[in-house]
């Protein structure tokens, strides 16, 4: 370390303009106008009343370091809120919009100047954030949560660029503080059938490696429901929202619109397995049933039939044993490529190069083990579709070849299993086979008509085959099925009334997706279609030049 070098720990700010090149282009003179004003008369000032101190400017960017996070915090929500205000009288294409990042974090000091992982991942968050909005970190978050009268929405992990970790970041909106993730903001009504929500089972292995398993256990015993037409099961994708929190059941129960609850355990010791549920009524919090489990590990698909069955009985269904064997996806002959499936399908919930690349490892180390196994080669499927829609492979259309064999032989090995149909369908899509595609999904629906994935991906299909309306339709079905849903839900969305024509529907639910996954560049994309389509040319090449 050289003379006058120091090592502290400081919030960060970090600020940036966006279109700044466009505004330049279009009018230097009076962008370097606004600019100064903005910096004299509200940046500055903001700053400054919240005791930061401005440590680089660069053209159209600033960073700043503070104290403290929650000052750090209330000087970039200050900011924004008087970039609404200074913002108001103009028109849309002279409008100066910020991103704004902060985090919390050890800085270099060298002078005046600071340095290191505290300002990189600080002006990470800055280029992820909203237009008008401010991206923190999960440090940030804890150290401002509960003391600012602001509503901050979970964004989960991110991977950003030359950091060696995930990222947790949350974001502030200056439109309605927690992004919504629907049209509609009010809780999901009550359906008229029995409805269910599935919480994480909690991992008691005391083993961190074995969260895998608990989670997998979970989302089986949600596969078995949502076979049952007559029940409403909340996809999995929005219970696992809950993961690793203390809720509050009835809380959980009117976001999601559900009437039952179902919360339990798994503990695995060498051969043995312990799996306790309770059924919970969520208008009194009372218990239905609670049951314990102590079998072999060879019982385990036992087990969840036990366990669905009960909750059938108990939500006022009858249900026979046949039916059950009838429906189910065919069990592994080996209950080490059951483990390793369930290693691979924990890597896939998100599009991560790595993760994928392990995850096909796995489903193809249980295929070694069990070649029967037709859930396997599904994951197999999963991972080669994904890598051709990311373009990751040298050859694309080969590898969405390889794609549609996988899914190919995992429905000839089990045509009961509706995840092999639906990735089926997706390979099907991507050939432009729309009437093959829409057959197949809605095999997979037949199987599980509580996936909403599934709804989801046949909405997609339906759109390309120019049926706009079925896919509104089915789009309704899935975002009740899950409220917490993926931003893909209201880009579908916004396709379906971008063929309609309706592009001020298309616009706003293009805007949802994009405030879902800001770094997503064909919700911008479709997001300055529909502005395209509706005269809002500036709007357009913004998010065009952000994509």
């Amino acid at each position: 370390m050289t003379e006058g070098t120091q090592r502290k720990l400081a919030a960060i700010m970090s600020a940036d303009v966006v279109g700044y090149s466009r505004l330049m282009g279009a009018d230097e003179t009076g962008t370097l106008a606004a600019m100064r004003a903005h910096r004299s008369e509200l940046w500055n000032p903001v700053i400054e009343q919240y005791g930061g101190r401005v440590v680089g400017t660069a053209g159209d960017s600033i960073l700043v370091e503070f104290a403290s996070a929650v000052a750090a915090v209330e000087s970039s929500i200050a900011v924004q809120r008087g970039m609404i205000e200074r913002n108001a009288e103009l028109p849309e294409e002279r409008r100066m919009l910020l991103r704004i990042g902060v985090n919390i974090g050890e800085v270099v000091m060298d002078g005046d100047d600071i340095f290191g992982d505290g300002v990189n991942v600080a002006a990470r968050l800055q280029a992820i954030a909203d237009s008008g909005g401010i991206a923190i970190s999960g440090n940030v978050y804890e150290q401002v949560s509960g003391k600012l009268d602001v509503a901050f929405s979970d964004d989960g992990e991110h991977d950003v660029k030359n950091i060696d970790r995930p990222v947790h970041i949350w974001r502030w909106s200056p439109d309605n503080q927690a992004p919504a993730a629907d049209m509609d903001k009010d809780a999901p009504p009550l359906s008229d059938k029995p409805s269910i929500a599935v919480l994480p089972f909690d991992n008691m292995s005391g083993d961190p490696e074995q969260e895998y398993f608990s989670d997998g256990i979970t989302e089986d015993i949600i596969t078995e429901l949502s076979r049952y037409p007559d029940f409403l099961v909340i996809a999995r994708n929005s219970s696992f929202v809950y993961k690793g929190k203390s809720v509050d059941l009835m809380q959980v129960a009117n976001d999601l619109g559900v009437r039952f609850m179902l919360e339990g355990s798994v503990r695995k010791a060498g051969s043995r397995i312990r799996v306790t549920a309770q059924l919970i009524e969520a208008n009194t919090s009372g218990h239905i049933w609670a049951e314990r489990f102590d079998r072999e590990l060879v019982d385990i698909f036992a087990v969840q039939d036990e366990i669905t069955a009960q909750i059938v009985s108990a939500m006022g269904r009858s249900i026979q044993a046949f039916e059950l064997l009838q429906s189910r996806r065919k069990a592994p002959t080996s209950l080490d490529a059951y483990d390793k499936c369930l290693q691979a399908s924990a890597k896939i919930s998100s599009p991560d190069r790595t993760r994928y690349t392990e995850a096909r490892s796995q489903a193809q180390e249980a295929i070694e083990l069990d070649p029967n196994y037709a859930q396997a080669h599904a994951i197999v499927a999963q991972t080669q579709l994904v890598s051709f829609t990311s373009r990751w492979p040298e050859d694309p259309e080969g590898t969405l070849q390889a794609a549609y064999k996988s899914a190919q032989s995992a429905v000839e090995l089990d045509d009961h299993n509706f995840f092999a149909y639906n990735v089926l369908g997706l390979c099907q899509v991507w050939q432009h086979s729309h009437d093959l595609a829409i057959a197949s999904l809605q095999h997979a629906l037949e199987l599980n008509p509580n996936e909403a994935r599934t709804r989801a991906n046949l909405a997609n299909a339906l759109v390309f085959a120019g049926q706009p309306e079925e896919a509104l339709e089915q789009l309704e079905i899935a975002m009740r099925l899950d409220p917490h849903h993926p931003p893909v839900y209201p880009h579908h969305r916004g396709r379906a009334y971008f063929v309609l024509r309706q592009y001020d529907k298309a616009e706003l639910a293009f805007s949802q997706a994009v405030t879902q996954a800001p770094g997503w560049p064909w919700a911008r994309l479709m997001l300055a279609a529909a502005l395209t389509a509706l005269g809002k040319v500036e709007a357009a090449s913004a998010e065009v030049e952000a994509a």
